[in-house]
């Protein structure tokens, strides 16, 4: 799997979870706090930010209760 297809499978869950309404790139990175540019670059496979394998491949090797908890854990630091 390429870093492409985990943004573009979790835009896409983000899009579903708000029932299908579409999500432009632009609202996406700025809910980010990229630039709309670096955010298509990572959806098209343009650039690929080293971290975001890593922590993909690190919230594989946990059970869903646990990537819950860390994910919560972590929107909490966001704010």
């Amino acid at each position: 799997m390429q870093i492409k297809d985990l943004f573009n499978i979790l835009h896409n869950s983000l899009e579903s979870q708000k029932n299908g309404a579409k999500i432009s790139l632009k609202d996406m990175a700025k809910s980010l706090g990229i630039s709309m540019r670096t955010y298509q670059d990572w959806k098209l496979g343009r650039a690929k930010p080293q971290a975001a394998a890593v922590v993909i491949k690190m919230l594989g090797q946990l059970d869903d209760e646990e990537i819950i908890r860390a994910v919560r854990k972590i929107n909490k630091l966001q704010d």
